[in-house]
């Protein structure tokens, strides 16, 4: 089953983010969930990054807050808000 995980930042956080992306990007390198989609989110003008998305299986609630746990973002404390939502994927 997919799940939805929505993640903004702090305000302000813009530079942790920048200087802590590589970390990220090397977590998610190893695969600790079946990713569908992820992406930073972006301002409306689509100049600043301002949170996270993700799109995942699993099959439990469990496996997926286990994932968010151990992002590097996370333990950074660089999100304000976690949204973890069960999503039925109908087109795509």
């Amino acid at each position: 089953m997919n799940w939805i995980v929505y993640c903004t930042d702090k305000t302000g956080a813009l530079g942790l983010r920048e200087a802590n992306t590589p970390q990220h990007r090397a977590y998610l390198e190893t695969r600790p969930i079946a990713l569908v989609v992820s992406g930073p989110l972006m301002d409306d003008a689509g100049e600043n990054k301002i949170g996270s998305f993700f799109m995942v299986e699993a099959q439990t609630r469990e496996e997926v807050e286990a994932f968010n746990r151990n992002d590097p973002f996370f333990a950074l404390g660089l999100w304000d808000e976690i949204r973890i939502h069960r999503f039925h994927r109908r087109v795509g």
